[in-house]
């Protein structure tokens, strides 16, 4: 697949679903990318866009925690965008949902051992409702920026020294 945001079913057969997945390949072991993934407070290091977040409930980094997150929405104006971690399988799968805001996608982590490395995915599916239906050019290209920036959550991990 490349390093590159992809769009794996055509959009006629997605009806009004908006899809995104994009894959980098990290220079550590699964646990060390999964341990950063379900720490939640790590998406202000990798996410353009976060402006604050914190544990709301739930414990830091285990399945069930909700994390209150504020992101840069349209104009520059702050909006809501509340997740939870739905689903953690060590090493292998993290699992999440937006849960406030006015776009609640689902996304997940998908991990992979090659050798000394990490092959992680990241895909993220949102399906619109009523009148959304009508923006979803804007929609999946806003899924399609989101993935893309697993490039520099790559970067984060791999700035932190092995250990």
């Amino acid at each position: 697949m490349g390093n590159r945001a992809t769009n794996i079913r055509p959009y006629a057969e997605r009806g009004s679903v908006a899809f995104a997945a994009h894959e980098v390949v990290i220079n550590r072991d699964a646990m060390t990318v999964y341990g950063f993934l379900m720490d939640g407070m790590n998406n202000s290091l990798w996410r353009s866009g976060v402006r604050s977040i914190a544990l709301r409930s739930g414990v830091r980094g285990q399945k069930g925690a909700l994390y209150q997150q504020t992101i840069t929405g349209p104009g520059g104006r702050p909006v809501a965008a509340d997740f939870r971690i739905t689903e953690a399988r060590p090493g292998a799968e993290v699992r999440y949902s937006v849960v406030t805001g006015p776009a609640r996608p689902t996304g997940g982590f998908y991990l992979s051992t090659e050798g000394n490395t990490t092959r992680l995915r990241f895909a993220l599916e949102y399906h619109p409702k009523g009148l959304r239906k009508l923006t979803n050019g804007v929609i999946q290209k806003a899924l399609e920026g989101e993935v893309a920036q697993l490039e520099q959550l790559k970067i984060a991990i791999e700035a932190h020294p092995e250990g």
